[in-house]
């Protein structure tokens, strides 16, 4: 096997890989995206105060299936008292799949 084919193999490898790669990251939502879905519903329950998202997805495990999510939370103020939470949403619908209160 001659250098050329091998690497010309190894570009074509590369660039399939990449295709493939942001392929399937389209079949995610942003992180934006999920912190937008997410203050929309808390917003039905009154103001927020601030929100923070983590950018990359990462795996998570609930109930023995395995789900890519983003990690997140917003604070509020109810009856002059901060109240905070924490909250996980599916990365490729956008379904909050928990909230906890910190």
């Amino acid at each position: 096997m001659s250098w050329k084919k091998f690497i010309l193999g190894v570009g074509v490898g590369f660039a399939g890989a990449l295709i493939v790669k942001e392929a399937l990251k389209q079949y995610e939502i942003s992180g934006e995206k999920a912190l937008k879905l997410v203050k929309e519903e808390f917003k039905k329950n009154g103001p927020i105060d601030g929100s923070w998202i983590q950018m990359e997805p990462e795996s998570y495990i609930k109930s023995e299936i395995l789900y890519k999510v983003y990690k997140g939370g917003i604070s509020r103020t109810v009856d002059m008292q901060d109240q905070h939470y924490e909250f996980i949403v599916d990365a490729k619908t956008g379904t909050i799949l928990e909230v906890s209160p910190l």
